[in-house]
């Protein structure tokens, strides 16, 4: 029994919450952290949000367990291992959905179409769309948006262009660094472990890559000298923090091609000191800056 739970806990990857942290940029950028209400009511729309993500890992888990035992790692997942009952995986899925419904309901209508949406969408990728290639990597894309876009309706606010537009193209980084791990570590057996995998490339992705990783920085730094954002901060001091948005992004980017290791990126970057220190330096500096200069 105590393998079971332990294994359906992992199934439900809280490590993967972290994500969920976008859902609080609005908070952040509305200046609105100094409010309670718009903090608790933020804090209940990310409590929402990892339910959902939670129920749409076991979900996916439960649709790929036959193509995870073909996979070096993911064949450990406990769906794919059999630790853990079918059964007892979709059950839980549905009441982690409903529980991230009823939540987000209690602050809202918007905010409950919003995660319902996130649901939604996440069903048909699991069940199709995470086949058709670039548009995975976009479905992925999407959720960190609805992430977003979840977190301004839970404290009533407008989530700004510019705050969408960094969100896709960061989001976008993460999905194709994802995908481009996963073809280097199946090399040949890619195709036969994820079909999508066998329309990508290395070469491909390298390309995508640089795209986004290009767009991400660039739309940062015009978020930071827009003249909306030198009115409401009164100042051009959230320019300063780019340098750290450049490390933040040349690390990660560093940890992709020059770090050799079996974890996926995300797990890689949560796991490295330095990546870790930058972020706590620009947050800081970002709070500064909107909050007290």
């Amino acid at each position: 029994m105590g393998v079971m739970v332990l294994g359906l806990l992992s199934a439900m990857r809280p490590v993967q919450w972290t994500k969920n942290i976008f859902v609080l940029a609005p908070l952040v950028f509305a200046q609105a952290l100094v409010e309670a209400t718009s903090v608790q009511r933020a804090a209940w729309a990310f409590v929402a949000f990892c339910l959902a993500s939670s129920a749409v890992y076991l979900v996916n888990d439960i649709r790929d367990r036959d193509e995870d035992r073909r996979h070096p790692l993911k064949r450990n997942r406990p769906f794919a291992a059999g630790t853990v009952p079918i059964s007892l995986g979709a059950i839980t899925a549905a009441a982690l959905a409903t529980g991230s419904l009823l939540i987000a309901n209690q602050l809202n209508r918007s905010t409950a179409l919003v995660v319902a949406l996130y649901l939604f969408l996440n069903l048909l990728y699991s069940s199709g769309l995470k086949r058709v290639v670039i548009l995975d990597v976009l479905m992925i894309s999407l959720g960190f948006v609805l992430r977003v876009l979840g977190g301004g309706e839970a404290i009533g606010v407008e989530v700004s262009a510019w705050l969408l537009m960094c969100t896709v193209f960061v989001s976008l980084l993460l999905a194709l660094s994802k995908r481009r791990h996963e073809l280097i570590l199946l090399a040949d057996e890619a195709a036969d472990q994820r079909r999508v995998l066998g329309q990508y490339s290395a070469a491909f992705l390298d390309q995508m890559v640089n795209v986004v990783t290009a767009s991400s920085v660039i739309s940062y730094a015009l978020y930071a000298v827009a003249p909306e954002t030198i009115e409401r901060f009164g100042g051009r001091g959230l320019a300063y923090t780019l340098p750290f948005v450049l490390f933040g992004v040349f690390r990660y980017l560093f940890l992709i091609y020059q770090r050799k290791t079996r974890r996926n990126p995300t797990e890689a970057l949560l796991r490295d000191l330095p990546f870790l220190v930058n972020m706590a330096l620009w947050a800081s500096a970002v709070l500064w800056i909107v909050y007290v200069a």
